[in-house]
């Protein structure tokens, strides 16, 4: 008798421990937190916050893809809980095109645009008839075309700022021709053009780094660092999603700070 008296109060103990994760404390499980990101940097930083959030009590379960649609689809379909690889004017830009309702949570990063030689190497020099290759969707396009602007190699009109097209050109000198590419798309003609320019996702992905490779950037002071920094994204009225915070105060960490400056050496910079 005193054996089975014994033997239930133990399963009661277990049973016990089990639902409160063994006297609860900053490692019981809360949930599962879905991300959809972007390759690099995205899901390498989102890897680094994993075990961090781990010690909190929250799964994080990161899904890569390799554009900049998907993302924001699987978001708003409510297949995920968030997404972690644009910048707000292109969050806006998609919202007003596609009819979505998607919202940003939180500043993370900042990856400074490049210039990139490609079969040239010299912005100053550059020859006549040369080929630049650039995003194609509305925020990042202008954005290329205002550094391409802001190193004298063309000329926009007046007013044409975050809308700006190769339409919106004023003066091209040199008579440049700008090849609009999917973004992805940009550094795989980086031997097929004079000069490509790339987001900092994708140039990191080709193994280059915006401070030691490109001919020209963004500067991490510039007004471009607060215009377009990366956020994490939910679909409208899940802002207040505990995992969604949870992983959002990871990501503007100290110690994800330090991982990214590290790591990254500039092409990625801390949003403070």
């Amino acid at each position: 008798m005193k054996k089975r008296i014994v033997s239930a109060l133990f399963a009661a103990m277990l049973a016990a421990c089990a639902l409160t994760a063994c006297g609860s404390g900053s490692g019981s499980s809360k949930g599962t937190i879905t991300v959809a990101a972007t390759e690099v940097p995205h899901s390498e930083i989102l890897e680094a916050a994993k075990p961090i959030l781990a010690e909190k009590g929250w799964d994080l379960q990161i899904t890569v893809f390799n554009d900049y649609v998907q993302p924001n689809e699987v978001v708003e379909a409510g297949d995920f809980d968030c997404n972690y690889f644009q910048h707000t004017p292109y969050l806006d830009s998609f919202n007003a095109e596609k009819g979505t309702h998607l919202v940003n949570v939180g500043e993370i990063h900042y990856e400074p645009l490049g210039i990139y030689g490609g079969t040239e190497s010299d912005l100053a020099n550059i020859s006549d008839g040369a080929t630049i290759a650039v995003p194609n969707d509305t925020t990042n396009e202008a954005r290329a075309l205002l550094l391409l602007q802001d190193n004298g190699i063309i000329t926009l009109k007046d007013g044409a700022g975050m809308e700006a097209t190769k339409n919106d050109i004023a003066e091209n000198p040199h008579n440049v021709e700008i090849v609009e590419l999917e973004a992805a798309q940009v550094a795989r003609v980086i031997d097929e053009t004079s000069f490509v320019v790339l987001n900092g996702n994708y140039a990191l992905q080709a193994g280059l780094n915006a401070q030691t490779d490109a001919l020209a950037y963004e500067t991490a002071d510039s007004e471009a660092a607060k215009t377009y920094v990366n956020v994490v994204v939910v679909k409208e009225g899940n802002e207040s999603s505990e995992g969604v915070k949870a992983l959002v105060e990871v990501l503007k960490s100290d110690e994800i700070s330090d991982f990214m400056s590290e790591k990254y050496q500039g092409s990625v910079v801390p949003f403070k």
